[in-house]
């Protein structure tokens, strides 16, 4: 049996794609370990599984300048190995017992995930605990994964995505914590030592402001039952909470060309979006499903795609962080058609901004926002990732249940005012990808 590893979805997905009846919504539990550690619990009986997740304020935000790719190590680290297990010993381990390990980093955080049948659950605790408590720091395999991760980086400059994720990040956000790419670049991951995964490790991995979410066949008893003396050795606070960031500056109007050797440009609009805790939430989602994140029935895909063939896809999104996160338009077109391409998505954005938008379509987004609920929340694992959403950026306990209604609230004249502070031409910085520009005369 292959080793797996839970894959943790994006804040992005996790939080613009769902809506929810309020009676549908199964009730969220909570307590707090004597060492500060918050749980949260979706009871889900139907399947002998049981998912969970522990989300800490060390995410890449918190990468030293010049060695970005630090916590993304650290969370390859933490699942790699142990003290007790060499990576050969722990892979066979895990494999043995069926249990589905691993990690991940996040701008804002790192996270360890379990997921295994109800009957391992005391086995699969034990390997959690001892894979957040008992790192292994081998130096050697430290290295070898930095020599994966660096192949990995110099491979991927060869993608425009990355390149533009990268572009677009250093573009928006200049020095400020979310200015580099959560993966680093082959530049930066040479720079990174053993010891500066220990130090992230010491510094932010602690028990006070992190979350542990839980979903599936199990009880809050037990699992404070096989949780505390499991954790009740792990103490302490982390040096910088989750919620403690400079606020990044605003930045307009600039653009950035990266030259790759392919006959399509991918072209990414960017500016900032909003935090977690901005009210503008609910009113900025709908808007951007209207304007780009509904796919088939977004403005944009219409304008550039069914009624031009401009792009095989364009699509929006923004995603809410501790500060202000970036708000996104990307679309990738052959070379000679993007010009055009960014001249209608500006067009499309202009209209919004002036107000163009009827009640017809705003209906239209809200229904299928509200429709899309049941695929958004049928598995332990996605409801954790939405349970470690509102615990690590401290959202309320009923944030689910009230999700609907905050969604069928939102006004013709809300959307509009959305689309008139965030869609004004001159506010986006944009980052292109694809062959060199020949100079005008």
């Amino acid at each position: 049996m292959k080793r797996m590893y839970i894959q943790l979805l994006s804040f992005a997905c996790l939080c613009f794609g769902f809506a929810a009846n309020s009676y549908a919504v199964p009730a969220i539990q909570t307590a707090q370990l004597d060492n500060g550690l918050k749980i949260l619990l979706i009871e889900a009986h139907n399947v002998p599984m049981v998912s969970m997740q522990l989300t800490m304020p060390a995410g890449s935000r918190f990468d030293k300048l010049g060695k970005a790719g630090t916590a993304s190590m650290l969370a390859a680290v933490l699942s790699d190995h142990t003290a007790k297990h060499d990576d050969k010993a722990w892979a066979e381990w895990l494999d043995s017992e069926a249990l589905r390990l691993g990690a991940s980093a996040s701008r804002d955080s790192l996270s360890l995930s379990l997921t295994v049948v109800k009957d391992s659950l005391t086995v699969g605790l034990d390997a959690f605990s001892e894979a957040l408590l008992q790192p292994g720091w081998r130096n050697k395999r430290f290295l070898s994964l930095r020599e994966d991760d660096i192949a990995a980086a110099i491979k991927s400059q060869e993608t425009p995505g990355s390149q533009a994720a990268q572009a677009t990040a250093k573009l928006l956000y200049g020095t400020h914590a979310y200015g580099h790419t959560t993966n680093g670049t082959a530049k930066s991951l040479t720079h990174i030592k053993l010891s500066d995964l220990k130090e992230l490790y010491l510094k932010q991995l602690r028990p006070v402001g992190s979350v542990l979410a839980v979903s599936g066949d199990v009880s809050m008893q037990e699992i404070l039952a096989l949780i505390t003396p499991r954790l009740k050795n792990w103490q302490g606070k982390p040096e910088i909470a989750a919620l403690d960031i400079q606020q990044p500056s605003i930045i307009t109007g600039k653009s950035s060309h990266v030259s790759l050797p392919t006959s399509q440009t991918l072209v990414q609009f960017s500016r900032l979006g909003v935090a977690r805790s901005s009210t503008d939430f609910f009113p900025l989602f709908v808007m951007n499903h209207l304007l780009g994140g509904g796919g088939f029935g977004s403005k944009l895909m219409e304008e550039v795609r069914e009624k031009r063939g401009l792009v095989y896809g364009v699509y929006s999104y923004f995603i809410p962080l501790a500060a202000p996160g970036p708000f996104v338009i990307t679309l990738q077109t052959r070379a000679e058609q993007a010009e055009k391409a960014t001249q209608v998505v500006r067009d499309v954005m202009q209209s919004m901004a002036d107000g163009k938008i009827d009640k017809k379509q705003l209906n239209a987004s809200k229904s299928n926002l509200i429709g899309s609920f049941a695929q958004r929340m049928d598995s332990n694992r996605e409801r954790v990732g939405l349970l470690s959403m509102i615990g690590f950026y401290q959202m309320p306990l009923d944030y689910l249940q009230h999700w609907t209604a905050h969604v069928q609230s939102v006004t013709l004249a809300e959307v509009k005012h959305m689309s008139k502070v965030y869609l004004q031409n001159n506010d986006w910085n944009i980052t292109e990808v694809g062959p060199a520009k020949e100079k005008k005369q």
